[in-house]
């Protein structure tokens, strides 16, 4: 029986004792809650962006999801939760304090705009908004307001949603974006891990170098720099155990990549074809490279549509990659894709939360249901704990993101083979039994073997009578992975 299984059963078991209860049986509203428990097991897993106001949230939704729907300029909308879902139909719905749902009037003239101007913000709990992408098939993508909002009401919505007062979780994982790192930042992102991963640590977090392409001062090489304050931060933040890794991200540049126009591309091409003096002293600033009286073959107005579009490093590194050879938008596009960093991301995102949706899911659904059970009370609830906790604690799939988070904060006697080989048994580049064992698609069928050699190497290692406690905890993970595989073999056969 897999834990999702499982999960569903205690659920199941737990309803039926409700319904036992008199004091509840006519209790609607514990119904509701306890059958929105089990429906999210079958949701799509639920990842929240946050940070700071103006780092760049609402623009990675839109470059995550391929297409311009998550307002970025500074209106109400962007002050209010927004949970982006698939829908058959572009809708926007605007849930009230009350549970009053209003239908929202949009628009999409150059980029999604919601009409809120019959509603009172103040009144609206969160919006739904359901658009027809193929990316929010397997995953709803949460945008939250900046959390340093000089407006206290705002910033407060974002800790309700990702550090609620009563301790259910709301989100399975958090996409948190800085710019900086700060006291106020490591603090939050210990209060979401706490929560996310109940009182054993984080499961689900990952950091981003927001505006990237700033960070070098949109000079050709400014992802270099980018990638070197990501490593700064990954460093500072491996401490708190909270958050595995920070990728470095150009959002604006990678969504533009994502709905390159043709337009954009032929004004490009006729740039990388002018004078080279002209180009390079047009491109220094962003002054010189929208004036009037600029020598170049693209008008004014272009141009400023451009540095819109690509940013100054965008159309730097475009250009560049014209003059190397690009021939088509389409490769253009793909190019500025992997600079922009989401590619990487799109990968951790795949490695760390959607090959582990049920897991994350599966998680949520237990800490709520452990949480209700203590609120409303009944003769089963010390049963119904009593058949959680033991999942919680040993179910070995939470046990392996455990680890992993807390990798980088601890010291341990592996050396740097050993930590290498540890991450990726446990599922630190993936969870296929390939990417556990560092097999290329044609070794495939070496993979028992390998599977079998890993349980021997690692009970070796578990046993060194120089282990502290965590290197022996990491490495008893890393012989059930191997163990679960080679099972897994056994039945394939």
């Amino acid at each position: 029986m897999s834990t999702t299984d499982r999960v569903r059963a205690i659920l199941g078991g737990t309803i039926e004792a409700y319904r036992g209860e008199p004091a509840y049986r006519q209790r609607a509203d514990v119904f509701h809650e306890l059958e929105r428990i089990r429906s999210r097991l079958g949701e799509p897993i639920r990842i929240a962006l946050a940070g700071t106001l103006k780092a760049g949230k609402s623009t990675l939704v839109n470059a995550l999801v391929g297409d311009d729907i998550a307002p970025t300029d500074a209106t109400e909308a962007t002050r209010i939760v927004t949970w982006f879902r698939h829908g058959p139909a572009p809708r926007v719905t605007a849930n009230h304090r009350g549970g009053r749902r209003t239908n929202v009037p949009i628009t999409h003239r150059g980029g999604l705009s919601f009409d809120l101007s019959r509603l009172d913000p103040a009144d609206i709990v969160d919006l739904d908004v359901e658009w027809p992408a193929q990316e929010l098939v397997g995953a709803t993508i949460i945008d939250t307001p900046g959390t340093s909002s000089l407006a206290r009401e705002t910033s407060e919505r974002t800790v309700r949603l990702l550090v609620p007062a009563d301790g259910v979780p709301r989100v399975d994982a958090v996409v948190f974006l800085l710019r900086t790192l700060n006291a106020a930042d490591i603090a939050l992102l210990k209060q979401i891990g706490g929560l996310v991963g109940g009182a054993a640590g984080a499961l689900g977090i990952i950091g981003v170098a927001s505006r990237a392409d700033e960070i070098g001062a949109g000079r050709i090489d400014a992802m270099v720099s980018a990638k070197d304050v990501a490593t700064r931060f990954t460093d500072e933040l491996s401490r708190t155990g909270v958050c595995q890794a920070v990728v470095p991200v150009s959002g604006l540049l990678a969504l533009t990549a994502r709905t390159l126009r043709q337009a954009e591309f032929s004004a490009l091409k006729k740039l990388a074809g002018a004078d080279s003096a002209e180009l390079n002293k047009a491109l220094l600033s962003v002054d010189r490279f929208v004036r009037p009286d600029s020598p170049l073959p693209v008008d004014a107005g272009t141009r400023a549509q451009l540095l819109e579009r690509f940013g100054m490093f965008g159309i730097r590194i475009s250009i560049a990659l014209l003059a190397a050879g690009i021939t088509d938008s389409s490769g253009l596009a793909a190019e500025l894709l992997e600079r922009s960093g989401l590619v990487e991301l799109r990968k951790v995102i795949d490695q760390q939360f959607a090959q582990r949706a049920d897991m994350l899911k599966a998680h949520t659904a237990l800490v709520s249901l452990r949480r209700f059970v203590q609120l409303h009370p009944v003769m089963a609830t010390p049963y119904v704990i009593a058949d959680i906790d033991p999942l919680l604690a040993d179910t070995h799939a939470f046990e392996e993101l455990r680890v992993l988070s807390l990798l980088p904060s601890r010291t341990t006697t592996l050396n740097e083979d050993e930590l290498s080989s540890l991450r990726r048994i446990i599922g630190g580049s993936g969870t296929s039994p390939a990417a556990r064992l560092g097999l290329s698609p044609q070794n495939y069928h070496d993979g028992p073997r390998a599977a079998l050699a890993a349980v021997q190497r690692w009970r070796r290692r578990a046993e060194h009578p120089l282990n502290d406690p965590f290197t022996t905890r990491a490495c008893r993970a890393a012989v059930r992975s191997a163990e679960a595989m080679v099972a897994g073999f056994a039945a394939r056969r």
